[in-house]
């Protein structure tokens, strides 16, 4: 490669493509679209999974499972990896782990598990441990503090809480429902 080739075809101000401008153009007549056909209309385009008409390959392959947008993501960390990261004596929490790239990026639960050894007395903050895990931590004379994960989402929850607020205030009495629909009778 010369010195000439590094910007080769690499223009900083590109001309627009000026199409229906005549056939020594190349982009003359039909403007680059070809002749008939549903390509040749304004407004058209294929969608990313065209495949000319053939059955697209999304539609081809079989389906199978799906994904859970409530499932709750959790960071697993073994009590062999605390004990060579952490000085005896010294508090685990979600943010100590996370200085030292045990627990990396977004988690909803840290759940330490049982493998490998633990010689070292610790303070372990975390939502779940594994009996292994736990039993390995007594051992060493240590302590597992139990962290509340989130809190679950009660079906119908934002109705009590208005009805308490409306009976919490004195003399106000609790919203009435609807009544009940008269029924058409044929006469």
């Amino acid at each position: 490669m010369n010195l000439h080739d590094v910007n080769r075809g690499v223009h900083k101000h590109k001309k627009r493509k000026r199409v229906g401008r005549g056939g020594g153009s190349g982009h003359g007549k039909t403007s680059g679209r070809g002749h008939k056909g549903q390509g040749q209309l304004a407004g058209w385009s294929a969608p990313p999974i065209f495949e000319g008409g053939a059955s697209p390959l999304i539609r081809r392959i079989p389906k199978r499972g799906f994904h859970n947008q409530w499932e709750r993501i959790v960071v697993v960390v073994n009590v062999g990896d605390l004990d060579a990261s952490f000085a005896s004596g010294e508090a685990v929490t979600a943010e100590s782990l996370k200085a030292k790239n045990l627990a990396k990026g977004q988690y909803d639960e840290l759940k330490i598990l049982g493998n490998g050894e633990l010689t070292k007395k610790l303070k372990i903050s975390a939502h779940r441990f594994s009996a292994s895990a736990l039993e390995k931590i007594k051992q060493a004379g240590g302590e597992a503090i139990v962290l509340p994960g989130k809190a679950p989402v009660i079906k119908g929850q934002k109705k009590q809480a208005r009805d308490t607020k409306s009976a919490a205030q004195p003399g106000a009495e609790p919203t009435p429902s609807k009544p009940p629909r008269a029924k058409k009778t044929q006469s």
